[in-house]
């Protein structure tokens, strides 16, 4: 008898058909991969969408807040004795204004209706004043001023608090004072709440120190 495993005859393996119960049982298996693959590519797809939607609105907000927010600029004449103030927004119609210069310079804030401007009489004296006080060698300065404008928008009325820089240049004259000529405007603060007096004095006193006591 031959030991050599070539020799035996082959032995097949066993066939036999899948139940019904199986087919099922397999079926089941295959719906449940599909309906789990469509649930989330679903879930992917919404939340694509709910992002971008996010993304959108939030455009769309920030660009409604951009454009009620308020926002001036200033124009010099070309002698620097008056520098004109408007809007950004053309639908934002500039109704009143109050102007608040730091106390030392002004101490009563100026009233304007309907030509809204900053004159260089209104502060010239005070500030010439201030900085041969602060002994001032630099040519070129800025002025806090506070501005609250009342304007029209949409058909409403509405207001703005808020902080201004005024730049400006001062020339010196013979036996006469300083002259000073307007040269534009920057914002620095919006929507300043409380005391507006309080803001400008403020940042006047941390643009332009008073000078240390001279020794004895």
């Amino acid at each position: 008898m031959s030991n050599d495993p070539s020799s035996r005859p082959k032995t097949k393996l066993p066939f036999r058909w899948l139940s019904l119960a199986e087919l099922v049982g397999i079926l089941a298996v295959v719906i449940a991969a599909l309906g789990y693959w469509d649930t989330h590519r679903e879930r992917a797809l919404t939340e694509k969408e709910r992002v971008a939607a996010e993304h959108e609105r939030q455009a769309e907000a920030k660009a409604g807040v951009l454009k009620l927010s308020f926002l001036m600029t200033g124009e010099p004449d070309k002698g620097g004795d008056r520098v004109r103030l408007s809007s950004v927004h053309a639908e934002q119609v500039i109704q009143t204004q109050a102007l608040t210069f730091p106390s030392e310079i002004r101490g009563d804030p100026v009233q304007t209706t309907g030509n809204p401007r900053i004159e260089v009489g209104w502060l010239d004296g005070g500030l010439v004043k201030a900085r041969h006080a602060r002994k001032a060698k630099a040519p070129q300065g800025r002025l806090p001023v506070g501005v609250t404008t009342v304007f029209m928008e949409d058909g409403q009325t509405k207001t703005d608090n808020a902080v201004y820089l005024l730049g400006y240049s001062a020339h010196p004259r013979v036996l006469r004072g300083d002259k000073v000529e307007l040269e534009g405007l920057s914002l620095l603060r919006r929507g300043v709440g409380g005391d507006l007096q309080k803001a400008v004095d403020a940042e006047w006193a941390r643009i332009a120190p008073q000078p240390p006591p001279d020794k004895p």
